[in-house]
């Protein structure tokens, strides 16, 4: 009875102080996944285009499908705690379950560590239906070019893709690749050496580790190992943290792990909180550099380029695809300052009221920009984010943008004045 008042004492202390800020999230157990969440199916609705536009060019950026969790650290972290606790006779209820879905989840993901898995799959298949049931004539007797990381979730990414679109219509020329020589502009942050250098440097490590300090929720290993198990220092918050990486990588696995057993909500968003600020500093437009999202100029040039060669009928495909991560998206959304996707602040504690990993990168994340011609001849385009139509210069509510205007405002968002824009 003293172990349970002791533990609820806890969390409601907890609680009451992080309820108490003003910069506090309150999303749902769904949200809280993160950059882990599944793919949301869109409403076609929403992606029907005018009669008056056809299009006659896509260029298509994805994230990799659904995956299993990427490695066995965060289960073996927890179990190593678990089992210890579980010796010596403090381990809680909830430590007992947490047990059995670490178990799970190492059986699942046995020999699959990092692979894509069915839902991931049928995620991209999803994808590339709709985008061929938007623009069938793009696709029939046309050359497609796809190319992918050398990460296997990748290549197998790019694979249902193309397959799905070989299979609704064969007379499809499809070309892929993948390998080291896309890291270019799929991996950049293997080469780029200011952005190197800024990992390497101590000012973002300094505010992600202060925001650690005062968010991350000890309460959780407190309710897992016990009120009398023997923390050293820094343990009730490593342990909080590897929670939510397994808890929160599960639905892409097709696991139910139940988050509501393990974490309150607000335990959830804050563990969350942490997640998203990391994604946001190392990979993000922020006010400490410009260096993570600037590392994707090679690829938004790439994009620029082949929209020019596609508008003036120079470039052989009609559909270009690019499979990467989610460390290949959140750069170039970032640059092309999509809504949602640029978020500059000194109060670091704000990045998760503004700039969302579940929204920017979930699981299969995709950019569209859609080239189409209207009955003028006049050439416009559409950008989708996650197949949902967003607006792409800000202050302007058009969505369909002559393609000259587009051009030479994404020309701009390039750092140092790279290439500009030769739309004819």
């Amino acid at each position: 009875m003293l172990k349970r008042y002791f533990i609820l004492l806890i969390t409601l202390c907890w609680l009451t102080s992080h309820a108490a800020s003003p910069t506090a999230t309150d999303y749902s157990y769904s949200q809280c996944q993160g950059s882990a969440i599944p793919y949301p199916v869109p409403d076609m609705a929403l992606k029907a285009i005018p009669d008056s536009l056809t299009p006659i060019f896509v260029n298509h950026v994805g994230r990799h499908g659904a995956r299993f969790l990427s490695s066995a650290r965060y289960t073996a972290s927890l179990l190593s705690y678990l089992h210890k606790a579980d010796s010596l006779g403090t381990i809680t209820p909830a430590g007992r379950r947490l047990i059995s879905l670490c178990r799970l989840v190492d059986e699942r993901t046995a020999g699959h560590w990092g692979a894509l898995d069915s839902l991931g799959m049928a995620e991209q298949r999803g994808i590339a239906s709709r985008l061929y049931s938007l623009a069938p004539a793009l696709f029939h007797d046309k050359k497609v070019n796809a190319i992918s990381s050398y990460v296997p979730r990748c290549i197998a990414s790019m694979d249902e893709f193309t397959h799905r679109l070989a299979t609704l219509d064969n007379s499809i020329d499809i070309s892929t690749a993948s390998g080291r020589q896309n890291s270019p502009l799929l991996r950049p942050w293997t080469s780029d050496s200011a952005y190197i250098a800024y990992m390497d440097g101590s000012e973002w490590h300094d505010v992600y580790k202060r925001f650690v300090d005062t968010t991350a929720p000890e309460s959780v290993a407190v309710k897992l190992l016990g009120p009398a198990y023997p923390f050293s220092p820094g343990e009730k918050k490593e342990v909080a943290m590897a929670a939510y990486k397994v808890i929160a990588g599960c639905s892409a696995m097709s696991v139910d792990p139940q988050a509501d057993s393990f974490l309150t909500l607000p335990e959830y968003n804050a563990l969350w909180s942490i997640v998203n600020l990391h994604h946001y500093l190392t990979h993000s437009a922020s006010t400490l550099s410009s260096a993570p999202m600037d590392m994707a100029a090679s690829l938004l040039r790439d994009l620029i380029s082949t929209m020019d060669s596609a508008a003036v009928g120079a470039n052989p495909y009609s559909v270009m695809l690019r499979f990467g991560h989610a460390e290949t998206l959140m750069p170039l959304l970032a640059l092309m300052r999509l809504p949602e996707c640029y978020y500059l602040t000194d109060r670091f504690d704000t990045v998760g009221m503004h700039w969302r990993d579940f929204f920017v990168v979930p699981m299969a994340a995709n950019l569209q920009m859609i080239l189409l011609r209207a009955k003028s001849g006049k050439l416009y385009v559409r950008v989708d984010l996650n197949e949902h139509p967003v607006t792409l210069i800000p202050d302007r509510p058009e969505i369909y943008i002559p393609w000259e205007t587009a051009g030479a405002y994404l020309s701009r968002c390039l750092p140092q004045q790279s290439t500009p824009h030769n739309a004819s």
